[in-house]
């Protein structure tokens, strides 16, 4: 896959944010080891801060926050509209906010230690807070929580689309919810030793800062740097949106593109803007759980006008489309950027969950050609008065299973359950054609796996089970259908139609496979030794004509 700029962005924003979290959660765990004793949690927090005091871990460190820093300030640039979901804006808000909360304590720390040789040890850091500075002891604890925060939402919205994070998730949220309570409680049952062990003895405190080689200079020193330091986070932070502001400005002189929504609605596309923040921007509700990043595919659209002034997808949007098979008129909504004016229909609701978003693409309801297959178990109703429930729905699960499993290994898809049979498609993706003689390969399968089924249920059945089988090919409206929540993959129309006739033949000419002259001509069969036969069919004024085959023939 090749690398673009989008792709390396979001690797780099992933591996700047979880190498940050690590030295957060090692710090945090030595906040923990607080509430034994402020000693114990020293040793502890030499031990796991080791790694990062060392040459490679501090510009490791200093390399993922000035990365992710970085990467906050230009998404904001980059975005063509802050109208942000409520999980993205308060994601921005706390980052922002954590450079202000924590700025003076990582220059009193790291900053002196490499500028004035200062110790930070605990005790030092506790007495600046808990005796000298009280009121900076509250903003450490509201500091944590932002941080953690922070935190878990980048992590959640990132592993949300795994398949495995649901259930992960009670596991999950007690370490989430268990390491900054200790973290906080640590603090706090420290600070307040640190209190009583100061009120117990007045040269405690300034014992303590001589220890860290702590003095009124370079206090004072490294509070100005911490100031400039703050001074030019806030500077940095304003400067995106003055940016901002600007290329609109120099965008409002020339005529910018429009994106048509399907409801009607026509919108000015702002400067560099994606469908996704146009759209938002206008106040137009569309689904986008990933928070446009093109991991979830919530966001995707047909676009039905001016897709050959789009370019390609690039790797990202590529990967996320090939994902859930979609068409070349398929596409992302965050990831295409129009230069000119575009058209676009919305795929999935605007209330789209990551599940939807692992739907199968391209199957909104077009008209293509496909293979549509019956199978139905003869005599289900007899066996069902002369059986007990469980023994029927016992069978009935042993002879679904095996059918389901003839699908699989044949290429088809499971579409409709009829009771006593079932409905399946062929050809949803590559060539129609092809989907005709996996069908076929498909019919002999079953009957192979129902051979083999009453042999090894012969003590169960009074009577082998026998099924009937019709298979077409045709054109017909191949989709999603169904509740939103609950929606399959299935075919309507005349082929359909057309198929359960076929398939209630079998009984007509006691046959198990019937297939239609269509099907028979696209899997390339030789039927010239098999009698062409014709019927009428319910709602046709042309007859369909078809061959009756007790056995299923070899390709050609």
């Amino acid at each position: 896959m090749t690398l673009t700029p989008s792709l390396l962005r979001a690797n780099l924003r992933l591996a700047s944010g979880l190498t940050m979290l690590t030295f957060v959660v090692c710090h945090f765990s030595a906040h923990a080891m607080l509430l034994v004793s402020v000693p114990f949690g020293e040793a502890v927090l030499g031990v796991l801060m080791a790694p990062w005091k060392t040459l490679p871990g501090t510009v490791l460190l200093a390399g993922a926050f000035t990365l992710h820093y970085l990467n906050a300030l230009w998404s904001i640039y980059h975005r063509r509209s802050l109208r942000l979901s409520r999980w993205e804006m308060w994601q921005l808000m706390l980052g922002f906010s954590i450079p202000l909360l924590i700025g003076l304590h990582v220059v009193d720390t790291r900053v002196g230690e490499l500028m004035f040789q200062k110790t930070p040890y605990y005790t030092s850091a506790l007495v600046s807070w808990w005796v000298r500075q009280p009121p900076f002891a509250a903003l450490q604890f509201f500091a944590i929580l932002v941080v953690w925060i922070h935190a878990c939402i980048g992590i959640h919205f990132w592993l949300r689309l795994k398949p495995w994070f649901p259930k992960a998730l009670p596991w999950l949220r007690p370490v989430a919810v268990l390491l900054p309570a200790l973290a906080l409680a640590g603090f706090v049952a420290a600070g307040n030793e640190i209190r009583r062990d100061a009120a117990a003895n007045a040269d405690f405190a300034n014992v303590a800062e001589a220890d860290s080689n702590s003095t009124a200079d370079n206090k004072r020193a490294l509070t100005n740097i911490a100031l400039a330091a703050m001074g030019c986070h806030i500077l940095l932070t304003l400067l995106p949106f003055a940016a901002r502001g600007m290329r609109v400005a120099l965008y409002r002189r020339r005529r910018p593109p429009t994106v048509t929504h399907a409801g009607g609605r026509r919108c000015v596309v702002p400067p560099g803007a994606s469908v996704l923040e146009t759209l938002r921007d206008n106040g137009i509700p569309h689904a986008a759980v990933c928070g446009g990043r093109a991991r979830c595919t919530t966001c995707r659209v047909l676009v039905t006008q001016g897709l050959e002034h789009l370019p390609p997808p690039e790797a990202l949007e590529a990967k996320a489309l090939m994902r859930i098979h979609a068409t070349p008129e398929t596409r992302l909504a965050c990831q295409i950027h129009p230069t000119t004016d575009i058209a676009v229909l919305p795929l999935l609701s605007a209330d789209a969950t990551a599940a939807d978003g692992s739907a199968r693409g391209g199957l909104e309801g077009s008209e293509r050609l496909i293979t549509v297959i019956f199978v139905d178990l003869r005599g289900s109703t007899t066996m069902s008065e002369t059986r007990m429930p469980y023994d029927v729905l016992f069978l009935l699960n042993h002879f679904f299973r095996e059918m389901t499993n003839a699908l699989e290994a044949t290429g088809g898809h499971y579409s409709q359950f009829t009771g006593d049979g079932l409905m399946a498609l062929y050809g949803l993706d590559g060539d129609p054609a092809r989907g005709a003689a996996d069908a076929v390969r498909g019919a002999r399968e079953m009957l192979d796996r129902l051979a083999t089924l009453n042999r090894d249920m012969a003590a169960e059945l009074r009577q082998p089970l026998r099924i009937g089988i019709g298979i077409h090919f045709n054109e017909a409206i191949v989709g999603a259908m169904g509740p939103p929540r609950s929606q399959i993959i299935s075919a309507i129309g005349d082929t359909v139609n057309t198929c359960a006739r076929l398939e209630s033949l079998t009984k007509d000419y006691s046959c198990p496979l019937v297939i239609s002259r269509q099907a028979a001509e696209a899997a390339g069969l030789d039927m010239s030794n098999e009698t062409l036969h014709e019927a009428v069919v319910k709602g046709r004024s042309a007859k369909v004509q078809f061959y009756a085959l007790h056995r299923v023939p070899e390709p050609a």
